[in-house]
């Protein structure tokens, strides 16, 4: 089943409230509780699955530092 937030569907849904709570509701990188978002700790492109061990809360800032670092030098 899909819903019309987000395009998830119902078990991928279920799974990111799972993380969620696990992690306490809390960015797993910075401790923030606002913006929150369920990243994979192994990307999709690298063939990380949708399973809770790769699963990880961050916000959306730490979100985007993952994916994309800034190279300071």
């Amino acid at each position: 089943m899909i819903l019309p937030e987000f395009g998830l569907t119902l078990c991928r849904r279920r799974i990111k409230q799972q993380i969620l709570h696990r992690d306490s509701w809390r960015c797993q990188s910075c401790g923030t509780m606002s913006n929150l978002e369920v990243d994979h700790k192994l990307f999709c492109s690298q063939s990380g699955q949708d399973s809770e061990e790769n699963l990880i809360t961050r916000c959306a800032r730490c979100h985007r530092h993952v994916h994309s670092p800034r190279v300071d030098g």
